[in-house]
């Protein structure tokens, strides 16, 4: 069963950390500047102070 991540699929902070086990967390840079953006947030994300359109890694 795969989640739709909401923002994040299409924000440049973020990108898809796959697990050896096959679970893909998507991870938020934007975590590295404070605790104000979670490290691994919960999805979907629907809203976020800290989104930027752009490619993520999966996309490039």
């Amino acid at each position: 069963m795969t989640v739709d991540p909401g923002l994040c699929a299409r924000c440049l902070w973020a990108r898809p950390i796959r697990s050896a086990r096959g679970s893909v967390y998507w991870r938020c840079g934007r975590s590295d500047e404070g605790a104000r953006f979670p490290r691994y947030p919960r999805l979907p994300v629907v809203a976020c102070a800290g989104f930027e359109v752009g490619e993520t890694s999966e996309g490039r």
